[in-house]
């Protein structure tokens, strides 16, 4: 127990900050489990829990910064850069943009409650040109809210934390095992519906020579618009003669277009 507990309360302060930072500029590791145990050693009298909070706090403001700027002088190019590397890049932008459509900067507060959005939320506040002001209040906010929660669960639970590192330490390598062929087995199964997925696009995407000489015949094909509002707001070109659509209801009515003609959907 002591040669794995030893390291913690050594290194255990410089391990959150690392932890969330990383967590922050985009690497998929949690740092939930490791603010729990923090919270659970703060109950124990070896550092204050809201210096915890702090460091958490301080991690996750200066891992955010980065995709901030970047969102700002990028603007969607760096969302589609995220949302490319993600394991549900169908719903990456959309459930981003809906999020900060209905709730606005205030959203950061819960961004980091949201999978996905935690990080997408930066660089979609900075390509909505907020404020370097508001973005870092609300995100201090958020990382409070975020961090104290998960210190407070370990405070709470101290003694489970503790009986788990425990059984951790006596399971050796045997837990560790187990762990990765989980997390293996989840990633890969992740990793090939992404495929199958990034596959099913190719197959249905057309080239813009393509649609151009198509809008030559006649009649042309139907195209829509499916961009969200606030997508539209920044950027409010669109190909001539396309038909907005909303995500959450139909783009078409039976009988409205017939039944040859193309239609092509064009998105963020």
């Amino acid at each position: 127990m002591e040669e794995m507990t030893g390291p913690l309360l050594q290194y255990g302060l410089a391990l959150v900050f690392a932890n969330v930072l990383i967590t922050q500029l985009g690497a998929p590791l949690p740092a939930i489990p490791t603010l729990i145990v923090a919270g659970a050693f703060a109950r124990e009298g070896h550092w204050p829990a809201a210096l915890v909070v702090g460091i958490a706090v301080a991690a996750s403001l200066i891992g955010d910064l980065p995709w901030f700027y970047a969102g700002r002088r990028y603007g969607y190019r760096v969302l589609n850069i995220l949302c490319r590397v993600a394991m549900e890049p169908d719903a990456c932008i959309r459930q981003t943009e809906n999020v900060f459509e209905r709730w606005g900067p205030p959203s950061l507060m819960f961004a980091k409650f949201v999978p996905g959005f935690a990080t997408v939320a930066p660089p979609m506040a900075g390509a909505f040109r907020l404020p370097l002001a508001p973005f870092l209040g609300y995100s201090a906010v958020g990382a409070v809210l975020w961090a104290g929660a998960a210190v407070a669960v370990g405070v709470i639970f101290h003694s489970q934390v503790e009986q788990a590192i425990q059984w951790i330490a006596e399971m050796g390598g045997t837990t560790m095992l187990v762990v990765g062929a989980v997390a293996a087995v989840y990633m890969a199964f992740k990793s090939l519906e992404r495929r199958l997925f990034m596959r099913f696009l190719r197959m249905v995407r057309i080239t813009v020579d393509e649609l151009h000489e198509l809008m030559q015949r006649h009649p042309g094909p139907v195209i829509l618009d499916a961009r969200s509002a606030a997508a539209r707001r920044l950027d409010p070109r669109r190909i001539p003669g396309a038909v907005l659509v909303d995500a959450g209801t139909p783009a078409l009515q039976p009988g409205q277009y017939p039944m040859e003609r193309d239609v092509v959907i064009y998105c963020t």
